[in-house]
């Protein structure tokens, strides 16, 4: 499976394994909600290069499935950005 980024129109962006895409639904698996992020210029940056600041990102727990009604991008991420991604801390209130 395709790992991804996804943005949606208004539930924000997500970072999973793309299960499947119907038109604007996009169900990922392990995904987590990628609330804040620094270290990277866009969605475009993140998913190419990762974060560079980890400390300074907002990632919650993945989730094991979530549905997306309205997704608007859907951006592969490389390994090297995957692995950043993975490298951040589970944010917690």
């Amino acid at each position: 499976m395709k790992y991804v980024i996804v943005r949606t129109y208004s539930a924000g962006v997500f970072a999973g394994f793309l299960d499947s895409r119907d038109g604007q639904e996009v169900t990922l698996l392990q995904a987590r909600r990628l609330w804040r992020w620094e270290g990277a210029a866009s969605l475009s940056e993140l998913a190419v290069r990762g974060v560079k600041k980890p400390g300074g990102c907002k990632f919650p727990v993945a989730v094991p499935r979530v549905l997306l009604t309205q997704a608007i991008e859907i951006l592969d991420v490389t390994d090297a950005a995957k692995a950043s991604i993975d490298a951040v801390p589970e944010w917690r209130a």
